[in-house]
């Protein structure tokens, strides 16, 4: 399905080797528009900005400076969560961020249920 090279063993064999396997999944998986790809890399480079900075117990504050200074871009999130008291969480798929006041940030992992 890959190469087009004769194949032998199996009959419902589809590729000559892993390589050429994996060469047909990885085409299939990505996504052709530049705009999607370009996107998915801010979102992946914002989730790995917050997960280096969270500390293990979970959260902390941080200034938007800082964030800023490692790249960190606020127009992108993956969704928000509104709390019953009107606070608007941020997140970047499992980490999530709060404005608080002075441009800083509380940062935050969504707890598995």
């Amino acid at each position: 399905m890959e190469c087009g090279r004769e194949l032998h063993g199996r009959r419902d064999k589809k590729f000559c080797d892993d390589q050429c396997r994996n060469s047909h999944n990885n085409k299939l998986s990505i996504d052709g528009s530049p705009e999607v790809r370009h996107i998915n890399g801010i979102l992946k480079k914002n989730r790995k900005t917050l997960e280096d900075l969270l500390p293990p117990d979970g959260k902390i504050n941080v200034s938007g400076k800082r964030l800023r200074d490692l790249g960190f871009d606020f127009n992108y999130f993956t969704h928000l969560y509104t709390t019953k008291t009107g606070s608007v969480y941020r997140y970047c798929y499992e980490f999530a961020y709060l404005a608080l006041d002075n441009d800083f940030f509380l940062l935050v992992k969504r707890e598995k249920k």
